[in-house]
């Protein structure tokens, strides 16, 4: 089972092409000037199945990737690994973002199953989000200078031409409305994830 704060399929702000995006909850970092700060709390938001996140992303043929956002992937290392093997199976690529560091990931202190995740991915964005290094650049794909992307799949290496300073909107038949990517200093709100 996962803990998601949200889910939205063809994003192209978040990574190479058109993409599904998963939002986890659970944060520890609460770093200044963080994108999604609704998505520090570990407490229960939408519990889904491991199933149910890879049908959700397969159903939609445009999507040729999953990018794990958060919150901090890396605290549910075990679930987001099914999911990412199985759409891998299917042809997909895997990315994510962390706050942690690649060496914190590959230590002894990294979180349970973070290995595991790093061998499925193809693209690692790594580094806490730093306000004062913040990049205001609609060529960068990192939002602070500290990050750094991590292709660990060369077929993916002319692949890095999303920009981190780009806004999304996506609008629901319900009416309802989810803003992703970093919204710089737009004045377009706090958050780079899902916004009721």
């Amino acid at each position: 089972m996962l803990n998601i704060m949200g889910y939205v399929n063809r994003s192209e702000v978040n990574g190479p092409g058109k993409r599904a995006v998963v939002w986890v909850q659970g944060c520890l970092r609460e770093c200044p000037g963080c994108f999604n700060p609704a998505s520090w709390p570990f407490e229960a938001n939408q519990i889904v199945s491991v199933d149910e996140v890879v049908e959700r992303i397969l159903a939609d043929p445009e999507n040729e990737g999953v990018t794990f956002s958060g919150g901090e992937p890396f605290w549910q290392a075990p679930a987001l690994t099914m999911v990412a093997r199985q759409v891998k199976a299917a042809g997909l690529n895997t990315m994510s973002f962390s706050g942690f560091t690649l060496g914190q990931l590959q230590g002894a202190q990294a979180p349970p199953g973070a290995q595991q995740l790093l061998g499925q991915l193809d693209i690692l964005v790594d580094g806490p989000f730093v306000e004062s290094l913040a990049i205001h650049d609609p060529m960068s794909p990192v939002s602070s200078r500290n990050q750094r992307v991590r292709v660990f799949n060369p077929a993916l290496q002319d692949r890095i031409n999303w920009a981190s300073d780009q806004v999304e909107v996506h609008i629901f038949k319900d009416g309802s409305r989810l803003v992703t990517g970093y919204h710089g200093q737009l004045g377009l709100g706090d958050g780079a994830g899902p916004n009721p």
